[in-house]
């Protein structure tokens, strides 16, 4: 659901919704005008009802769970007591959650791995090979790291199901929205072309932007990020971004 549609939802809602409750967020990505993610957005809308949020994430393609097919998520919030009534509620033999304090962490980590997804489809969709993939994931995660530790996230969050697992699994699986879009980018779609026969919306075009002004605001270094943004957003050619992400000033890792 994009975030200005979950505000409209919350608005609608409250009146409905009780103090005390627990609201469940499986929504992934960054307000492009306020820069909120999910949680920030239910406590704003929200504000006076005393509601605990919690962020659940992780690696899961919602046809495969519907299957029963095993998957593991994060569910994470500032109060743990709401973390673990959600971990009991939604754990069956099929599906295994895991608390997690770092709401931020783990809510950057749903939003910004859609952005590298388009990124490594884009390098499918050009043919670069595995070595690129692999290198893109890397350094996609590394890139995230900073820019969720810088708002407070925690560095090891990212190296968990709703970091590393959801980040891998959407880069690769053909099952992901957005690594096909980045797919028909590479292979010389424009964005029009990539989107116009989806059903369903891939989050990374949007979030994007999010990410973009977030690490503006941070002064954090997101060279993949602005890649990403300068082909779906400056009419960068795919090969073109990739040169420049290859001959950028040399540095330790």
């Amino acid at each position: 659901m994009p975030s200005h549609g979950l505000r409209d939802v919350l608005s609608e809602a409250r009146e409905h919704i009780k103090d005390g409750s627990i609201i469940v967020s499986a929504t992934k990505g960054i307000e492009e005008k306020g820069l909120l993610t999910p949680s920030g957005i239910i406590k704003e809308a929200l504000s006076g009802k005393g509601v605990s949020t919690v962020a659940l994430s992780g690696p899961s393609f919602a046809t495969e769970v519907s299957r029963m097919l095993p998957a593991a998520l994060s569910a994470a919030s500032d109060s743990t007591d709401a973390a673990v009534k959600v971990q009991e509620a939604f754990s069956t033999g099929y599906f295994r959650v895991y608390t997690n304090s770092d709401v931020i962490g783990v809510e950057l980590g749903g939003a910004l791995k859609n952005v590298m997804a388009i990124a490594s489809g884009i390098s499918d969709g050009l043919g670069l090979g595995h070595n690129a993939r692999a290198a893109l994931i890397t350094r996609g995660l590394a890139e995230m790291a900073r820019l969720g530790v810088r708002m407070g996230g925690q560095a090891a969050t990212f190296s968990g199901l709703s970091g590393l697992g959801d980040l891998v699994l959407t880069c690769t699986g053909p099952l992901s929205r957005n690594y096909t879009v980045g797919v028909a980018l590479g292979s010389g779609k424009s964005l029009a072309e990539a989107t116009g026969g989806m059903k369903a919306v891939a989050e990374g075009v949007k979030t994007c932007r999010g990410a973009r002004e977030l690490a503006l605001s941070y002064g954090i270094e997101m060279p993949i990020t602005e890649a990403v943004y300068g082909v779906l957003y400056n009419g960068k050619q795919p090969k073109e971004a990739v040169l420049e992400l290859m001959n950028r000033d040399l540095k330790g890792e």
